[in-house]
């Protein structure tokens, strides 16, 4: 829901002062169109306590002497009570009573804190990568869609402002924003660098944030983001390959360091060769591991093994395969979306062998509990992962040259886009060339 003022329901055009533009879904339709909004604007929400506070700080010399009610009411009148004075404008310098009282320059500091929290990262989007969760989310498939939505989670781009407070970014720097932009902080999940299981974890869209505004993700051509959740981007990593890594690559790169699958040596199957799985092979093969590729079409063989680099193929419906299989794998990333038979995927495990979940399937699956059972297998679950992690593995891609495979596509395509991507005719990626063809023009 929008942020209520003065008792009045507020657009998204209305929330907050700064106007972006980007392509959002108005319905359950899924179709994306060009769509005005705003971003988060830290202090708009501000008291006129805090008001004063920023005076004092940017004018300590005169406000530190002014006792305090009397420097709220100077903030109220020469900020306003929302920071909408026009002094705020590019060609204005301040005056009060008919007098100058602040040169340009401090008009300009207090409009970029204005704009720019203490704590904030802006930047200027260039990249945005096509999850399925955005297809999934934009037709309301998972029942928890706020429209107007603007989806998009695998961000890359420039720092063009950077708060008080962020010392390890600065105006310039690549960056990236993946699937989360808030958590509390302070829970048992937050203190173990696990942001991506706090309860009150915010997504990067579709989510309602502490303000109670609604997020709005990278399909768009600017974001405002907590420092915290912001990862500075490999200087050697191309962007728009790289762009995926956000969601897809901490995805499988999360259970692999959790779970003990990153030793050199041991044996790896990954289930299902999409957008989630090319990457998996990638990054196990850039820890030293055997990789076995499992997939229903046989069609894609050639590219598991010859492009990709996987050591062996099995087509899971070819039971001659499975069978021979049977007890080799220390453990299995299953990526599948879709509901299936997990039974002969447990029967390839080791004892103590362990399969991951990272693919949701919309509808439930059959556990099967006694090859769990006589094997001592381990059937888990992994949902991305927390901010540490989330640099590490983008660390680890720029310094063994990981990218997504990826098809590069203008804003404008973005609906035939999707539409392939309900089918998977995508190798394996789209990502959004948002900085060239994204325009309100």
């Amino acid at each position: 829901m929008a942020a209520i003022e003065n008792g009045k329901k507020a657009s998204p055009e209305e929330e907050h002062p700064r106007k972006v533009f980007g392509l959002a879904a108005k319905d359950s339709s899924g179709v994306l169109s060009p769509f005005t909004f705003s971003r988060s604007d830290r202090l708009k929400a501000l008291s006129c306590a805090s008001s004063s506070a920023l005076l004092r700080r940017v004018f300590p010399v005169f406000f530190d002497s002014v006792a305090e009610p009397f420097c709220a009411f100077l903030a109220e009148k020469l900020l306003g009570s929302d920071f909408s004075s026009p002094a705020f404008s590019d060609e204005a310098a301040w005056s009060w009573q008919g007098s100058p009282c602040f040169l340009q320059q401090e008009t300009a500091q207090i409009r970029s804190l204005l704009n720019n929290g203490d704590d904030d990262v802006t930047i200027k989007i260039l990249y945005c990568g096509i999850c399925h969760s955005d297809l999934h989310s934009i037709k309301n498939e998972w029942k928890h869609t706020i429209y107007p939505i603007v989806p998009g989670h695998e961000i890359v781009g420039i720092v063009t402002e950077a708060g008080h407070n962020v010392q390890k970014f600065k105006v310039g720097d690549k960056v990236g924003v993946g699937c989360m932009v808030n958590s509390c902080r302070s829970c048992g999940s937050c203190n173990q660098n696990l942001e991506n299981y706090c309860p009150k974890m915010i997504l990067t869209y579709n989510s309602i944030n502490f303000d109670g505004t609604v997020t709005y993700g990278g399909y768009s051509d600017m974001i405002v983001v907590d420092k915290h959740f912001v990862v500075k981007f490999p200087e050697n990593l191309p962007m728009d390959g790289g762009a995926p890594l956000l969601c897809a690559g901490i995805t499988v790169y999360s259970p692999m360091i959790n779970f003990g699958l990153n030793e050199p040596g041991k044996h790896l199957g990954v289930v299902g060769l999409g957008g989630l799985g090319h990457v998996a092979v990638k990054f196990g093969k850039a820890f030293g591991m055997k990789i076995t590729v499992i997939s229903s079409s046989l069609r894609k063989k050639e590219e598991a093994i010859n492009k990709l680099g996987a050591d062996a193929f099995l087509v899971s419906s070819d039971r001659e395969q499975m069978t021979a299989a049977m007890g080799t794998m220390d453990g299995i990333i299953n990526t599948v979306s879709a509901k299936h038979d997990v039974t002969p995927l447990i029967f390839l495990l080791k004892a103590h062998g362990k399969m991951i979940m990272v693919g949701a399937p919309e509808h439930p699956l059959e556990l099967p509990v006694f090859p769990l059972i006589m094997g001592g297998k381990i059937l888990a679950g992994s949902c991305i992962g927390g901010m540490k992690a989330t640099q590490e593995m983008i660390d680890f891609a720029g310094k063994h040259n990981i990218t997504a495979d990826i098809e590069l596509i203008k804003a404008e395509y973005i609906n035939e886009a999707m539409e392939r991507l309900a089918k998977s005719d995508v190798r394996y990626r789209f990502v959004i060339d948002v900085g060239n063809t994204l325009s309100a023009a």
